[in-house]
């Protein structure tokens, strides 16, 4: 399959887009740039905000998919400044989809956790009514909205507490502060599924071969608070002699509002028989084992 990815040299990017070229498929990787210091593989500047660089790059390639995973995810970043939430995740879908919808090329689109208000106490489905109580949250969903009413052929993937080797992630930072401390304090009572970026991968490899159409939820198995996930972020490198308190989420420094849980259910695959996706600690875990092994290649080099 011929398919374009928005994106390509972010965290999920990367990993998406190498895991669909091992599988066969011709990838056309597409990104507004690289981050300083990221040496990225080849690929075709696109800026997602405007429409007619989208629908020339779409009439270019041709291409017989377009996942798209470009996106302003810096949650704190999207209050402090919505005009810059909305113009990328809301503006620049709007432009994926109105091209797509054009060509008829399905695209697939990455959502989040954050269109939920977090008022729930068991796992969201698919079928839940949506509220964002966030500028992430609102803007992503209008995305969400755009792809819905402009493609007739589409996929929505919601996602949630995503990490992975090739961008900042939380147990990253979680790892790289217990080189630096002995203790900290973690949020306690906000609740979730870690989600490593190479499960999520696998998953949307298979889902863009499905011939059903329309809204997914994937994220890793079980869920947990932000604090156990640092603390077994901790265990699992084998780190001893840190302590990280426990700290209600009122007490945490932001200026926004995140759902006290969010559990995604991933009802849609569960309802054809295709929920495979591995627990977050199985996850957690293969990330522990490549981050290590990444920091002593670079430790090696340096030397």
């Amino acid at each position: 399959m011929r398919i374009l990815v928005t994106g390509a040299n972010g965290m999920l990017g990367i990993d998406l887009c190498n895991l669909l070229e091992e599988a066969g498929h011709t990838v056309i990787r597409t990104d507004v740039g690289v981050r300083e210091g990221q040496i990225a593989p080849p690929w075709e500047k696109l800026d997602i905000t405007e429409p007619d660089d989208v629908r020339r790059s779409l009439m270019a390639h041709q291409p017989e998919r377009v996942i798209h995973t470009a996106a302003y995810t810096h949650v704190d970043g999207c209050e402090h400044h919505p005009d810059i939430a909305y113009k990328i995740n809301s503006l620049g879908t709007w432009s994926i989809a109105a091209a797509c919808g054009e060509f008829d090329i399905p695209p697939l689109y990455i959502s989040t956790d954050f269109v939920f208000d977090g008022e729930k106490r068991i796992p969201y489905t698919e079928f839940d009514s949506v509220n964002p109580i966030s500028h992430y949250g609102a803007s992503k969903l209008a995305g969400e909205n755009f792809i819905k009413s402009l493609c007739r052929r589409h996929y929505i993937v919601r996602t949630q507490w995503l990490y992975g080797i090739h961008g900042k992630s939380f147990p990253a930072t979680m790892l790289g502060l217990a080189k630096q401390k002995t203790e900290w304090e973690v949020v306690v009572d906000q609740i979730g599924s870690p989600t490593s970026t190479l499960s999520l991968s696998q998953a949307v490899s298979e889902i863009i071969t499905f011939p059903l159409f329309g809204l997914y939820h994937v994220a890793n198995q079980g869920e947990c608070s932000w604090h156990t996930f640092a603390k077994k972020t901790i265990e699992l490198a084998g780190i001893t002699g840190i302590t990280i308190h426990p700290i209600p989420a009122d007490k945490w420094p932001s200026p926004t509002r995140r759902p006290a849980y969010s559990t995604l259910r991933r009802y849609m695959l569960e309802l054809q028989g295709k929920d495979n996706l591995p627990h977050w600690e199985e996850a957690l875990k293969q990330f522990i084992t490549l981050y290590q092994t990444q920091n002593n290649v670079q430790k090696g080099q340096d030397s």
